[in-house]
């Protein structure tokens, strides 16, 4: 048997060092280094070299995907699960995780494929009273409880699955590893022994990861550069909305979100997403406006609020969620710039429903729209959607796929849009939606009146 080695390890992000630091090389953290023992392998194994192929020797034929069984997640996913893949789905305790990963399980064994679903966290029975709960009840998937990865490949060979689940990656270990399940180095070795049981057997894999208090994925940042995709699963818990969203893609877009809604059944697809970030009653008041963001591969109609209030003693506060809040002191620089508005003298607080976090720079009219109105205590126009893209110079600048946002507006009911003027009316012509065009936030503010 060989030499047992030590070393020690960052907790934060994997830096290696022969022996104990105060202070990380690599992240600059302070008390991270963790000692772990390593215990090498009695015999060495036989590498076999496998032999270059060209690349146009790979028949396009052997490239494919299959479904999920949700549209929503096979949207993030780029169109569908590509065998051999290795997917990370995070997220907050509790919000749903097990249960999207289960119905994805009931789908996959519908189509006559094994689904391995290795727990970790719970025990077979628990499973089970949440299948019933769901209703799913397959002789296809098969639960195992063995935190052991090492036994996972006698699983494979003896089952052949489409598919396997890990729940979670946090709670599986090697023995070859001395350290505790959840580590820097188990997880990264762990992560690694699992990419390559993909790629060899050319079977997809899910894995569970938990997320610390910041919101962000545990463990090191090693762990996401091994997968081939990352997923985060967000939402509050009281609400019944959740959004899959892509932070990592080797086979697709980063763009996708997907919307699912929670039930006593489990997670349904929410194919018309518009009507959940909207106010269904419709009812006009100060400081409300509806924008056009464009997700993906589809045009989203969102409702923001903005409250404008009087500022007490010291600096006026700026507070927003679903945005960027250095994005809303921004605009609210233009505003008092270009508009003469005392925003200096207000707390100005913006919210976007609905729980989404939005990146498209065509929502700055809106959020301009939604602060104007609050500041001046006037409602904005009923039924109209305010699109475009502001510059430092109060310059409304155009946006890309307009089209798409017009016939979202129309589709919903809207009778009003407010564009960005560079792009011409005829060129949006959308018959019984009326279109009015602007340049600056002078000739948007003539328009409100």
């Amino acid at each position: 048997m060989g030499k047992i080695s030590t070393r020690f390890v960052c907790s934060e992000c994997a830096y290696e060092v022969p022996k104990w630091m105060g202070r990380c090389p690599g992240c600059n953290a302070w008390n991270t280094f963790v000692e772990e023992r390593i215990t090498p392998r009695t015999a060495a194994e036989k590498k076999t070299i496998s032999s270059a192929v060209p690349l146009n020797a790979i028949a396009d034929s052997d490239i494919f995907r299959f479904s999920s069984g949700n549209q929503e997640l096979d949207r993030v996913l780029g169109g569908g699960i590509v065998p051999g893949s290795l997917i990370l789905l995070g997220g907050d305790p509790g919000i749903g995780k097990s249960t999207l990963l289960l119905q994805v399980a009931h789908s996959i064994a519908g189509t006559g494929q094994k689904v391995i679903y290795l727990s970790g966290e719970e025990s077979l029975k628990q499973i089970r009273l949440r299948s019933i709960r769901m209703g799913i009840n397959s002789d296809h998937i098969y639960l195992v409880n063995e935190p052991d990865i090492d036994y996972l490949g006698n699983y494979v060979d003896e089952l052949d699955p489409g598919i396997i689940i890990i729940d979670s990656i946090q709670t599986v270990f090697t023995r070859e590893i001395s350290s505790v399940p959840g580590s820097v180095s188990q997880l990264r070795e762990t992560t690694a022994r699992l990419m390559d049981l993909a790629k060899k057997r050319e079977i997809a894999v899910f894995l569970v990861g938990h997320v610390t208090k910041d919101g962000a994925l545990a463990g090191p940042k090693v762990l996401e550069h091994i997968v081939d995709v990352v997923i985060y699963f967000e939402g509050e818990k009281n609400f019944a909305f959740r959004l899959l969203r892509g932070i990592k893609n080797r086979f697709g877009s980063t763009d996708e979100i997907g919307i699912l809604e929670m039930s006593g059944q489990g997670l349904k697809e929410v194919l018309d997403p518009s009507y959940i970030f909207i106010d269904a009653a419709g009812t006009a008041s100060p400081g409300t406006a509806v924008t056009a963001s464009f997700e993906g591969t589809r045009p989203l109609l969102i409702e923001i609020q903005a409250l404008v209030s009087a500022a007490g003693a010291g600096y006026p506060r700026r507070m927003a969620s679903g945005i960027d809040q250095n994005r809303l002191a921004l605009i609210i620089a233009v505003l008092e710039k270009r508009c003469s508005f005392n925003l200096s003298a207000q707390d100005v607080y913006l919210k976007v429903t609905g729980g989404m976090f939005l990146k498209d720079p065509s929502i700055d009219l809106g959020i301009a729209a939604a602060i104007t109105s609050s500041y001046l205590n006037r409602p904005l126009p009923s039924a109209t959607v305010f699109i475009g893209e502001l510059s430092l110079s109060g310059q409304i600048r155009q946006v890309p796929f307009l089209d798409q946002r017009l016939k979202e507006i129309q589709k919903m009911g809207y009778s009003q849009a407010i564009i960005p003027g560079s792009g011409g009316r005829k060129a949006y012509d959308r018959g019984d939606l009326q279109i009015q065009a602007v340049n600056d936030l002078e000739e948007f503010i003539e328009l409100l009146g």
